[in-house]
């Protein structure tokens, strides 16, 4: 999950230092969003396991 927001915080810098276009920012964090939800679902699931 760290890393996810690490991702997070590089692209809002990128886009802060008009390294990465507004449209491009957008659909990045929309997908890092959904990795992230996903990450949490599978580390529930895993921990539900033991």
């Amino acid at each position: 999950m760290g890393s996810a927001s690490e991702l997070e915080y590089h692209l809002l810098l990128t886009r802060d230092l008009s390294l990465l276009a507004e449209k491009d920012y957008g659909q990045l964090t929309l997908e890092v969003t959904e990795i992230k939800r996903m990450l949490a679902s599978f580390i529930q699931k895993l921990n539900a396991d033991r």
